[in-house]
């Protein structure tokens, strides 16, 4: 978060400066929106806060709180046919 250091690039050709990255062993693995590197961040934040002791994460949660929980799309279909007994 915010930190500064050498990151191969190659799975995801150059990025401009500033840009989101998601990075794992200090390789690029996918650029991110603004948005999901927020979100990213938020559960991370929750994690360690969880790892404290804390219970109280529901917050860093808002996209999720009170929603349905919704399938991939990938996955709606073998669900629908589950359900009608196919």
């Amino acid at each position: 978060m915010g930190e500064r250091r050498h990151v191969d690039t190659l799975l995801v050709g150059d990025q401009p400066k500033g840009t989101w990255l998601l990075i794992f062993l200090n390789s690029a693995r996918e650029v991110l929106s603004e948005e999901d590197a927020g979100k990213i961040q938020s559960a991370l934040q929750a994690l360690n806060l969880t790892l404290q002791g804390e219970s109280d994460i529901g917050h860093l949660f808002a996209d999720l709180v009170e929603r349905e929980p919704q399938l991939p799309e990938h996955l709606q279909a073998d669900s629908t046919k589950l359900s009608a007994g196919e």
